[in-house]
Formats: C-alpha cells, sequence, structure tokens
C-alpha cells in the first residue's frame, strides 16, 4: 500500500535521483578536499595526486582494522547522504543533505585524524 502511493511522484521522482547523485559527488569532493588539505599541510610534492591515491588506498600509518572502519564510515555517510537525499524534498531536502553530509564528512574525518594520531603516537 505504501508503495503505491510513492509511486505517484513522490519524494521517489526523477529528480530525487539526480539529487542523491549529486550529494554524492558533493560528499565526495568535501572528502577529497579534506585529504588535500592534509596532504599539502604535510608538505607533499603532489598533494592533489596523493589526495586522489589516499581516498582509494591509504598507506598512512594506519592498522588494516583501523583502515577498514574508516572505509565503512565513509561508504555509510555517502549512504545517508543518499537517502537523505532520496527520502525529502523541496527546501528540507537542501537542508538533510547539508546537515548530513556535515555530519557524515565530520565523523570521517575525526575517526581518520584520531587513529592517525594513535598510530603515529605508537610508531
Amino acid at each position: 500500500m505504501h508503495l503505491a502511493h510513492l509511486d505517484g511522484g513522490g519524494a521517489f521522482d526523477g529528480r530525487a535521483w539526480l539529487w542523491a547523485l549529486g550529494a554524492l559527488v558533493l560528499y565526495c569532493l568535501i572528502s577529497y578536499g579534506l585529504q588535500y588539505r592534509t596532504r599539502a599541510r604535510r608538505g607533499s610534492r603532489h598533494p592533489a595526486r596523493d589526495a586522489l591515491h589516499d581516498l582509494r588506498d591509504r598507506e598512512e600509518p594506519q592498522s588494516p582494522g583501523q583502515h577498514v572502519v574508516s572505509r565503512v564510515i565513509m561508504l555509510v555517510g555517502a549512504g545517508l547522504v543518499g537517502v537523505a537525499a532520496l527520502v525529502t524534498s523541496g527546501g528540507l531536502r537542501v537542508a538533510a543533505v547539508a546537515v548530513t553530509t556535515v555530519a557524515a564528512v565530520t565523523a570521517w574525518a575525526s575517526y581518520d585524524h584520531r587513529a592517525e594520531s594513535r598510530s603515529l603516537d605508537r610508531g
């Protein structure tokens, strides 16, 4: 019964999918920007390339367990941003995507910073 109601152009219209895609792209750009800033601060000779490499496969001093947790946080955050874009509409969609993006990226960056600090303290 509930699905029949949604198929009438509710929150799951074609524009919602574009919003979800746009939100995921925004999430990736913010994530890349954070990695770029980190690499630039560390004095990398090629911060743009290194930041892109970090998003794919890290060579940071993180244990394999910390790496997996970091990627799970990143993927769950991206999924939540996409879901927020799909299930809301109008001005609420903009606010929901913005808040979810900021919260997800903050959680991911915070975890990575703490995990990196712990790994560097041990090394």
